[in-house]
């Protein structure tokens, strides 16, 4: 694979034959999978090589590569030295090493990290967990972003929840809000909340303690209007340019959010075989994980079809809507897009349903 990226014969072989050869073309065909361009490969390969070299210097073996030493391979790059190898690009360097340490590690190569003891979750917080996954489908980042909160509410008030009584569970949230921002109080809430509820339906304390949980007041930029009209939509739909890959893909999403009012979430989530071209529907799974079969109009197929046949990248990966440069894989979110730039169209986390806007300003240069 290593021909993808290198012209010279002799080149080829000097990669293979030197110092953990058979990594490097590993490594190549891995980003040539991913969709780098030729000259980011390059560096990225000389940057592994590079790498397996200072590792030999400091008498390390290549398979006891960790975070550490990537961090102290980093320190190194102010300072190299190195016969052969430059000092220029040194963050590409930096990028390179944590690439090669990746595929080093999920094909088997590299030592995986110790996995440190965890602590056990107390018997109620584990019940809480299966009873939402059961009743409400609740995914792992949820849960996880709730067990937060609620390990800090039993560790404050105590496993016994026969004893929760209003005022103190209104006190621990008072003295959470105290301690951090706002959008963490309300999330705090919410968990207290929802975990006072599987209390309730499990017989295990008084019912109606829910309703004791205050909501917490948030009036930062209230005058902004709640709802954008409904030219406003069109004129954010029609800012995506159809003549380039980016612009069908965007105007793709951008329709989905407008007509079919779906979240973010949903959108990162769909794959290609959601789409049901004869029966003209599109397949979501919602909150819950619920299955919800929707209309795919005309307009909406149009342009899905344009970006899969004219603007979506060849790639293994299943997601209907990928990343417009390497490597090439589903998009993590909508608010973080690899190609979002000034000038271009708004971002996606501005307009989450139809008609709805955030409670910010749009940034001029979103991160």
């Amino acid at each position: 694979m290593l021909e993808e990226f290198f012209e010279s014969a002799f080149r080829i072989q000097e990669l293979r034959d030197g110092a953990s050869g058979r990594l490097i073309e590993g490594f190549a065909q891995e980003l040539c999978q991913a969709g780098y361009a030729e000259i980011t490969a390059r560096r990225h390969i000389r940057s592994a090589e590079h790498l397996i070299h200072w590792t030999g210097r400091k008498g390390k073996a290549i398979t006891a590569l960790d975070e550490q030493m990537i961090e102290e391979f980093a320190r190194h790059l102010n300072r190299c030295r190195c016969l052969r190898y430059g000092h220029t690009h040194r963050r590409d360097l930096r990028k390179g090493a944590r690439l090669f340490l990746g595929y080093g590690r999920r094909a088997g190569v590299l030592m995986t990290p110790i996995a440190e003891e965890t602590i056990a979750d107390p018997a109620l917080l584990v019940s809480f967990d299966r009873w939402m996954r059961e009743q409400r489908g609740t995914c792992d980042a949820t849960l996880y972003n709730y067990s937060v909160h609620l390990r800090d509410l039993l560790k404050s008030l105590g496993e016994d929840p026969g004893r929760f009584e209003a005022h103190n569970l209104r006190q621990f949230i008072l003295d959470t809000s105290q301690r951090c921002g706002w959008a963490s109080a309300k999330k705090c809430t919410t968990a207290v909340r929802m975990f006072l509820r599987f209390l309730i339906a499990a017989g295990k304390c008084a019912a109606g303690l829910d309703a004791s949980i205050p909501v917490l007041a948030h009036w930062r930029l209230s005058s902004l209007p709640r709802y954008l009209q409904s030219d406003e939509v069109e004129r954010v739909i029609a800012s995506c340019n159809p003549a380039t890959p980016v612009g069908k893909r965007d105007r793709a999403i951008l329709l989905l959010l407008a007509r079919l009012g779906l979240r973010a979430g949903d959108i990162v989530q769909l794959r290609l075989g959601d789409l049901d071209w004869k029966e003209a529907g599109i397949c979501v799974s919602g909150k819950g994980r619920r299955q919800t079969l929707l209309p795919l109009t005309q307009e909406i197929g149009d342009a899905v079809a344009s970006y899969i046949k004219n603007g979506r990248p060849q790639t293994a990966a299943d997601a209907l809507f990928i990343r417009s440069r390497a490597p090439f894989r589903a998009l993590a979110n909508l608010c973080n897009l690899d190609d979002r730039r000034p000038g271009n169209a708004p971002c996606w986390c501005y307009l989450p349903k139809p008609g709805c806007v955030p409670s910010r300003p749009p940034r001029s240069t979103p991160k």
